[in-house]
């Protein structure tokens, strides 16, 4: 919280460096948080059947909405990180 001893200049320049932080952070590329079969394999470079096996077998879950199947990309982020953890682990 602020200092309840701070004076009007103290706060204005806080804010005003505040601003410039925000004004010189880079743009992030925005994510939509659901994407398509076809997105999707597009990110991953497979094919679209890949994905539907994917879903099919769990790896991957998804939501249909009317025909179309939505996969969100955390989800997609996360069968990654499972993947790589395994990928590493001693058996």
């Amino acid at each position: 919280m602020s200092n309840p001893f701070e004076t009007i200049s103290e706060r204005l320049s806080n804010i005003e460096t505040l601003l410039l932080e925000i004004k010189h952070k880079p743009i992030e590329e925005e994510k939509t948080e659901n994407l398509t079969v076809k997105e999707t394999a597009e990110l991953l470079k497979v094919s679209e059947q890949s994905i539907h096996n994917y879903i099919k077998r769990g790896y991957i879950t998804a939501k249909k909405v009317g025909r179309i199947l939505l996969i969100k990309r955390s989800d997609i982020d996360e069968s990654l990180q499972e993947v790589k953890s395994l990928k590493y682990k001693r058996s």
